[in-house]
C-alpha cells in the first residue's frame, strides 16, 4: 500500500475512535454509491454525521478541509441521499469534516461540525 493510503487508512482509525469517544455510534465506513465514498457515517441521537476524512502529512499546502472540493460535496449528497432513503432514516443529516495532520512532530485532529451545506 502507498504511503499516502496507510496515512489515510490510520486516519480514518484515528477518527472513528474520536468518534466513539464522544458519543457517536458508527453505522458504516466506506460506504460506495455510484462515484462516491462516505469515509464515515456516525449517528448520536437523531443525528446522522456523514464524516469526511482528509489527512495530511504537512500543512505546507493547505488545510486538509481544504480539499473537499464541490464535486465531492456533491457526490457525497447524493450517496447519503441514497443511503437516508434506502434505510427509511428519519435523522437531521450533518455533514462534517474531520481534519487530521499526522507527522514526526506530532498529530493535530479538528472536528469541523456543519462543515457545508447540502443545498
Amino acid at each position: 500500500m502507498a504511503s499516502h493510503n496507510e496515512l489515510g487508512k490510520k486516519g480514518e482509525d484515528m477518527a472513528v475512535a474520536f468518534l466513539l469517544k464522544n458519543g457517536y455510534e458508527v453505522v458504516a465506513r466506506n460506504f460506495m454509491y455510484q462515484k462516491a465514498e462516505v469515509d464515515i457515517i456516525a449517528r448520536k441521537g437523531d443525528i446522522l454525521a456523514v464524516v469526511e476524512v482528509k489527512t495530511r502529512s504537512t500543512p505546507d499546502f493547505g488545510d486538509p478541509q481544504d480539499f473537499v472540493k464541490k464535486k465531492q460535496i456533491n457526490q457525497l449528497v447524493k450517496a447519503i441521499d441514497h443511503f437516508v432513503n434506502e434505510h427509511h432514516l428519519n435523522v437531521e443529516v450533518r455533514f462534517d469534516i474531520i481534519a487530521i495532520i499526522k507527522n514526526k512532530a506530532g498529530t493535530r485532529m479538528e472536528h469541523l461540525e456543519d462543515a457545508f451545506l447540502h443545498f
